[in-house]
């Protein structure tokens, strides 16, 4: 079982190739469970601190053919397609948004169908395809209106994703990921990234702007369930998707203001003094037009699991990134 995972230095990317070496095996087109024998990190920057013989880290441009044709075979038996320019990124540079959002998803679901080997493919999506005038939860028959070029992309690969699914080319799922929080690092260019910063800056001891109004409505996950659901949408028998292979996640709807109070509850006032509110109209512009609660029929029916809470996600950050311990805090 070889299995490649554009945006692989990313830091989805990496945990779920971690999470894969773990599990050891993934099912192959007819639904077997194979021992898995190489997993290919692709990015523009090299993948960091594996040192697993089934790990290949190759640094390249998606959008290149040649980088494809090189890291995308027959034997390649799944591909996790992450890689992508962000929301914000992606609406201030059309050009590189269509590039690599569009232009390369073409590109790997093209040389999939020319290996002739019918390969799973999981394809990130994200809830940007909905805008405009939503109903009060967003259910999985709504129909798709995005706001923003970023979006516009994501449809576009969702598209392509079913058709070729269609046809017989490849037995794909697009996933739209909620925003997933709580993220480790440093900020991105996401219009969604001070969703993770708001949490990550303070618990550090650092001030974090937030950069839309505390009523915001937010439609999160936390990565460790994100991993599970892009294994678990993988693992899934194409079949039970029916014609359209696109699907609204579980996510946890809440706002920026219930995400602070969550932060005061595991922190302490402390840590949510170092929050400073400072509204940024372009930001603001592209994530009010993200919808803010799910009706996810569709995935639940199918297995997908959900975040208790809000509080528990941080604290799982906590865990997980801090080795549970928050910096000067004495709570």
């Amino acid at each position: 079982m070889q299995i490649l995972i554009t945006g692989g230095a990313g830091f989805l990317g990496a945990r779920l190739a971690r999470q894969l070496l773990k599990r050891n095996t993934l099912s192959d087109s007819e639904g077997r469970q194979l021992p898995i024998s190489r997993i290919t990190l692709l990015d523009v920057v090299a993948a960091q601190g594996f040192n697993d013989p089934r790990i290949e880290v190759v640094t390249g441009d998606i959008a290149d053919p040649k980088v494809i044709e090189a890291n995308l075979g027959p034997d390649t038996s799944s591909i996790f397609h992450l890689a992508a320019v962000v929301s914000g990124q992606a609406e201030a540079d059309f050009e590189l948004g269509m590039r690599i959002n569009f232009d390369a998803t073409r590109l790997i679901l093209e040389r999939a169908r020319k290996n002739d080997n019918r390969p799973r493919i999981v394809f990130t999506s994200s809830v940007a395809v909905f805008g405009g005038a939503l109903p009060p939860r967003v259910l999985d028959e709504t129909g798709l209106a995005p706001q923003s070029s970023y979006g516009a992309q994501k449809v576009m690969g969702e598209l392509l994703i079913t058709d070729y699914s269609r046809r017989n080319f490849i037995d794909g799922r697009a996933v739209r990921m909620p925003t997933v929080s709580v993220r480790p690092g440093l900020p991105n260019k996401a219009a969604s990234s001070f969703a993770s910063a708001i949490i990550r800056e303070p618990l550090n001891g650092i001030e974090a702007v937030c950069p839309v109004a505390p009523e915001t409505p937010m439609w999160l996950v936390s990565p460790r369930t994100a991993i599970e659901h892009l294994i678990h949408a993988h693992e899934i028998d194409g079949s039970q998707l029916g014609f359209s292979r696109a699907l609204n996640l579980p996510g946890l709807a809440t706002s920026v203001s219930e995400m602070v109070a969550a932060l005061e509850r595991v922190a302490g006032a402390e840590v949510v003094k170092r929050i400073r509110w400072e509204s940024d109209p372009a930001i603001r512009r592209i994530v009010n037009s993200w919808p803010g609660d799910f009706v996810t029929a569709r995935a639940d029916a199918l297995g997908f699991s959900h975040d208790a809470s809000f509080d528990a996600i941080i604290q799982s950050h906590i865990d997980d990134e801090m080795q549970g311990v928050i910096p000067g805090n004495s709570k």
